[in-house]
């Protein structure tokens, strides 16, 4: 095995401790009594005691042994804790599905401009012109993009633009007197498609994907009928394959009154080189924070703004932004739409960012933006293939899918790889995600990432492979050069900590009123964390 292995001048095959792993206690662990983080102005009125004017259900308790820090206490505290995370501007982010792109600084800058930042959502229209203008001119870009007519950017998330986008389509369907049951779903759609559908109040009836990861078009014709209201298609889909027979997929339920759902996830792969909607697609949601390039993660922010064909466009939430003359106006003279999704219009500041990403890329931009993406997932799955079984041998789109196939035969399995590859100071792709092939490990590079970003990761999954084989319990009990080892996953759901108590004094040890407790960490060293007898 090479123990030591050179990649564009970088060790990669040998761990290096080469940082300060601090422990830290919790924050309510830490400080001394008296000490403070703020200077404020002598008063200039009198005290008074506060439960003189509120009544006591409104009034907070005392929290016993709350912590009393000085600035330096607290800033160190955060950071410490932000040294220990992992983000797309320390390296490499390849969870599949998720599009970790890396998020160009300046559209941060302009969305904090006080223009944006600092305008109150009831200002007046005649005093929102320029926001307005922004909102006005995104959705036509988007709409531009996906090959639609209208938009809306309400939605605060993708699975949250599924919605909209079902909640539109019923409200056609109930206009036009149908009451349709049932909506098809791929096994290869993302799975807030399924939870889509059945908030909705439809059915959803699974449709198998074929041996070469696409739907087949014969299969959606014996399923489609007059109950059907929709098929929900992601495309790219889950194993990163184009739905190479979506335009006759949508003319066969078009055929049947239904409508072409996309769930617009993947579009980072197909921005300039084709339109869904001119796939047959009738409703796409858009997730600006995947392919617009805003941060996202953690639970948000996101925007999931939906584009529609003008026979859902009475359906649209609102207000609807529109332009009249040289000025933008609040629409909410709609009386076919489904109403309001988000309070008042979308989250703002993540639309800002998108509209600058676009403006700044261009047209030809984001086509060569959705070309990287391919030509760099491509070249990932061709050097990786052999190391690791490949299911679909074919070209993808924007991710590849393997997995630990051969890994399994050294009772190695993927959690056990993703695992050992935080040891290289890597983030682990997605994994067993799609549940259509056992064991996966999906993985997205992105357009942002150089070839020698790529090759280091390659290189590194070369290396883990080759443990896999020679020194199996490297990979088991990984990782070992962390702060928290593997978690007893099934004990902490169902068992999580999620409030601080302030432990009891010991006998003899008085405790100043305010003083915080002098207590030990209650944070579990590595051995009770690590699972030692099972490998989830």
């Amino acid at each position: 095995m090479r123990a030591l292995h050179r990649c564009c001048g970088v060790v990669v095959g040998k761990i290096r401790d080469t940082g300060l792993l601090q422990d830290e206690l919790l924050i309510f662990e830490q400080g001394g009594k008296g000490r403070k983080g703020y200077s404020l102005p002598r008063w200039d009125v009198e005290e008074v005691e506060v439960q003189n004017f509120l009544p006591p259900g409104l009034l907070r308790k005392e929290l016993k042994g709350f912590p009393q820090l000085s600035e330096v206490d607290v800033v160190r505290h955060f950071t410490r804790l932000s040294q220990w995370n992992y983000g797309v501007d320390s390296g490499l982010y390849p969870l599949g599905s998720c599009t970790m792109k890396y998020n160009p600084k300046v559209n941060e800058e302009i969305a904090r401009m006080g223009g944006f930042s600092k305008i109150h959502p009831c200002t007046p229209e005649e005093l929102s012109q320029g926001i307005l203008k922004l909102m006005f001119e995104l959705q036509g870009f988007l709409a531009e993009i996906t090959g639609m007519d209208h938009v809306t950017l309400q939605p605060a998330a993708g699975a949250h633009g599924e919605l909209t986008g079902m909640m539109m389509v019923r409200a056609c369907l109930q206009a036009r007197g149908e009451k349709r049951k049932k909506v098809l779903v791929p096994d290869t759609a993302h799975g807030t498609n399924c939870s889509t559908s059945s908030i909705a109040s439809y059915q959803m009836i699974e449709i198998k994907s074929n041996e070469n990861g696409v739907i087949p078009p014969e299969k959606v014709n014996e399923l489609m009928d007059e109950e059907v209201a929709a098929i929900m298609v992601t495309n790219p889909n889950t194993l990163g394959l184009f739905e190479e027979h979506l335009d006759k997929i949508a003319e066969i339920v078009h055929g049947k009154g239904g409508f072409v759902y996309c769930d617009g996830a993947n579009l980072n792969a197909l921005m300039g080189m084709v339109k869904l909607g001119d796939l047959g697609v009738d409703v796409v949601h858009i997730n600006l924070h995947k392919t617009f390039s805003t941060p996202h993660g953690g639970g948000g922010p996101g925007a999931g703004p939906v584009a529609v064909k003008k026979e859902l466009s009475p359906y649209l939430p609102i207000p609807v932004i529109e332009k009249q003359g040289d000025s933008y106006r609040l629409n909410d003279d709609q009386p076919h739409s489904i109403g309001k999704v988000k309070t008042f219009y979308g989250n703002f500041g993540v639309l800002i960012k998108a509209y600058a990403y676009i403006l700044s890329m261009g047209a030809e931009g984001l086509k060569k933006a959705s070309e990287m993406a391919v030509l760099n997932a491509n070249y990932l799955m061709k050097r990786l293939k052999g190391h690791y079984h490949l299911p679909y041998d074919r070209p993808c789109m924007h991710e590849c899918v393997f997995t630990d196939r051969i890994q399994e035969r050294y009772h190695v399995s993927t959690l056990d790889i993703a695992k050992r590859l935080i040891d290289y100071g890597f983030h682990p792709p997605t994994i067993y995600f799609p549940l259509v092939v056992k064991g996966a490990l999906m993985m997205e590079p992105t357009e942002t990432e150089s070839k020698e970003s790529i090759d280091r990761f390659i290189e590194t999954m070369i290396i883990v492979a080759e443990e896999a084989e020679e020194d199996p319990d490297l990979l088991r009990q990984a990782p070992q050069k962390v702060k928290v080892r593997r978690l007893d996953e099934v004990l902490a759901a169902r068992k999580p900590k999620l409030k601080w108590t302030a432990p009891s004094p010991r006998r003899g040890e008085g405790q100043g009123e305010g003083e915080t407790p002098n207590v030990k960490s209650q944070i579990p060293n590595n051995d009770q964390l690590s699972n030692s007898k099972s490998e989830n």
